[in-house]
């Protein structure tokens, strides 16, 4: 099963400053006026006065006014900063170099991505058998603005047709388009409004994905709870394509995909993004009926593979770490059947498979421990990597001979790796000509003690040499949530960061995935405190040992990332100078009522759940802990206009709440990206400008009056 992940890993950069503070900025800021409501609800008894309820209308003209006035305040500040355009010169400088990807071979071409620098989108080429190049798809054609990306490429067994997913703005409502591979003309139909879905090929009559109902209202924040499973028939209107799963059973989410053999259609369904529930059926018999195999919501089950009439399952089933298991088709149902090939360990496993092998990578301490078994559960051998880092990429076909993997770490830009699967030898296949030495730089991991005296690892990047006094800029960036893993990788805002002094620190909370289900469980629901424990705990690690002070000290976070920051600068404003929450769960009363909100539950609970849940929530909501007369950090939130993953009102309402109630002179800010969403997808060039606004306006606010 192909599991994509999306959550946001948002880089930084940092520069050495002088110790010369600037003052003509720190005058209390006028903002744009945001009207207050009375709307009041009710939760087990108690009322909670909602006053910016009318900015959870994107279709609005009054919202849009308010977007408007105050990029308008947030960017008239970021333009008064003298370096800014420097920085992004910076930035845009070092991002300039050709970026080329794993090739895979489809039918009589080998495909690859290739970026020749500042294009917005990657290009996916393709070469035939004489080596001959061309473009094959360019998503930079497909809109003005570099906004509209490539989503999700599927070929047909034998290569011959491509089904591929575009995203506009930055949605995750996406369209399919299917071409003949060949001479690249378009078979059929567009299908619209897909969301949440992979493609999945039965042979070449058809594929399945998934999607929701249109939802009434804005299709941008309206609630989607209900997941079908469809089958689209080539050379059929999408009007005509059957609902596989999901008409009279209710899912929040459903996907399906065909095993390698086309033998079967595996079918996992969920309602929230913990656990799901396994289903098959034969496609090798007319009108066969969709067999159960597992059901409830404890657990987490894949088929990675069918052999011989045996199913190959990854599972955290009485494993927490996970484990692969085999049992025959025809008792797949009973559990009981079920064995070991490659039984649980102290680290978490993620499985692949390649050229008849099964690939191990496991998680050590969140860097990569990579082990090649056959069929059985046999060790062939041990992978050896270039150093301690994230290696990916172990997935090919099962003909395959060779395999290609990358390598990164925070020093080390992604390199591909080409591996003979047969001697398990590699070779560097191709290595990024950046700008940047890592010679220059030291990553290390220390273990840090967290509040309740659990041990949390972070890893810690800056240039040799740096003095430990307190004084340097520091960007400490997590996630904590999700089963979600940070492992070491390279970006060019980083690498800017480092190369001018700054340290860049990364803590692996409770809440994500680096040790497996009790790691993840123990940051959820009624446990989510630890999670901003460890996040404060981290922080109090590189001020107590001198890396930093809190006046030199940033925090940053992405979407769940951002409800971290949101809550610890809310509950520690004093520990930090600068904060910086990108499009985040900041309203933790009402997420769940927006989109598929709901299906985050089994992290957070709902305001609905209980009167505890509901008092638990409120009590370190972003949104409900903004209190008046309280000085917080310099503030800048980001968020995308379309984004339909983390609705902008989260951000929106935030805003208005510490614009209205801060104390003191740090400023609050709020950027609005527009033809933006959660993250994916997003043009080069509106990342290197955000990176840039960020960069300046964290320095500005550290009192770094210009740049060495």
């Amino acid at each position: 099963m192909k599991k994509l992940v999306s959550s946001i890993f948002i880089a930084a950069m940092i520069v050495s400053c002088n110790k010369t503070e600037n003052t003509n900025m720190q005058e209390k800021l006028t903002y744009p006026e945001t009207r207050k409501d009375s709307v009041v609800d009710v939760y087990f008894g108690e009322s909670i006065l909602d006053p910016y309820r009318w900015l959870e209308d994107d279709l609005s003209e009054e919202t849009a006014a308010w977007v408007k006035a105050e990029n308008e305040v947030t960017f008239a500040y970021l333009d008064k900063i003298p370096y800014r355009e420097a920085l992004r010169k910076q930035l845009e400088e070092k991002w300039n170099y050709e970026k080329i990807g794993a090739p895979f071979v489809e039918g009589d071409f080998t495909y690859y991505y290739k970026n020749d620098g500042l294009q917005n989108q990657s290009v996916l080429y393709r070469k035939d058998k004489s080596g001959k190049e061309e473009v094959f798809l360019d998503p930079n054609t497909f809109s003005k603005d570099g906004t509209t990306s490539l989503a999700d490429v599927s070929f047909t067994e034998d290569g011959s047709l491509v089904a591929y997913a575009i995203s506009e703005g930055g949605s995750d409502w996406r369209k399919i388009i299917v071409l003949n591979a060949k001479d690249k003309s378009v078979v059929g139909e567009t299908l619209i409004d897909v969301k949440f879905s992979g493609i999945s090929w039965y042979k070449n009559d058809g594929f399945y994905y998934s999607s929701y109902d249109k939802p009434t209202g804005s299709e941008l924040s309206a609630k989607t709870d209900q997941h079908k499973l469809y089958y689209h028939k080539l050379g059929t209107s999408q009007k005509e394509d059957k609902v596989v799963f999901g008409d009279k059973t209710k899912r929040r989410y459903v996907g399906g995909y065909v095993t390698d053999d086309q033998n079967y259609l595996v079918i996992t369904t969920a309602n929230a993004t913990s656990g799901n529930e396994l289903y098959i059926q034969d496609l090798n018999k007319p009108n066969a009926p969709i067999q159960t195999i597992v059901t409830g919501f404890d657990n987490d089950y894949s088929i990675i593979d069918s052999k011989n009439g045996k199913m190959y399952i990854v599972t955290n089933y009485q494993a927490p770490n996970q484990k692969l298991m085999v049992a025959d088709v025809a008792t797949l149902a009973n559990k009981s059947t079920w064995k070991d090939v490659i039984p649980e360990t102290e680290n978490v496993l993620n499985l692949s498979k390649a050229g008849g092998y099964f690939f191990a990578n496991y998680m050590k301490d969140a860097v990569s421990l990579v082990k090649q078994f056959d069929y059985n559960g046999k060790l062939v051998r041990d992978i050896q990597l270039p150093g301690l880092g994230t290696a990916s990429g172990f997935g090919d076909k099962k003909e395959a001979k060779d395999l290609y993997y990358s390598f990164t770490n925070y020093i080390t830009p992604g390199t591909i790796y080409k591996m003979d699967i047969a001697s398990g030898k590699s070779n560097v296949y191709q290595q990024p000509k950046v700008k940047f030495n890592p010679e220059d730089y030291e990553s290390k991991q220390i273990f840090y003690t967290s509040k309740d005296g659990t041990k949390v690892p972070m890893i810690i990047t800056y240039k040799k040499g740096t003095k430990l006094d307190g004084t340097n800029p520091t960007m400490l960036y997590a996630y904590g949530g999700f089963n979600v893993s940070l492992t070491p990788s390279f970006s060019i805002a980083n690498a800017v960061w480092l190369e001018n002094g700054g340290i860049y620190a990364v803590p692996n909370l409770r809440g994500g995935g680096e040790y497996g289900k009790k790691w993840h469980d123990a940051g959820t629901q009624m446990q989510k405190q630890n999670v901003f424990d460890d996040f404060i705990a981290a922080a109090q690690y590189l001020i107590d040992n001198k890396y930093t002070s809190s006046d030199k000290l940033a925090i940053r976070g992405g979407s769940n990332g951002g409800l971290l920051v949101g809550a610890t600068m809310t509950q520690r404003p004093d520990l930090m100078k600068v904060a910086l929450p990108a499009v985040g769960v900041l309203d933790m009363l009402r997420y769940h009522t927006f989109t598929a909100g709901a299906g985050w539950a089994y992290d957070y609970g709902t305001a609905e759940d209980s009167k505890e849940m509901f008092q638990y929530l409120k009590g370190y909501s972003p949104v409900h802990n903004v209190k008046a007369g309280v000085a917080y950090p310099a503030t800048m939130i980001t968020t995308g206009d379309h984004d339909d993953r983390v609705v902008p009102a989260h951000s929106f309402k935030f805003a208005a709440e510490l614009q209205a109630k801060n104390d003191g002179t740090n400023p609050v800010l709020i950027r609005i990206d527009v033809n933006a969403g959660h993250g994916a997808g997003k043009s080069v060039q509106q990342t290197i400008n955000e990176n840039a606004d960020i960069q300046a306006f964290t320095l500005w606010n550290m009192g770094v009056s210009k740049l060495k």
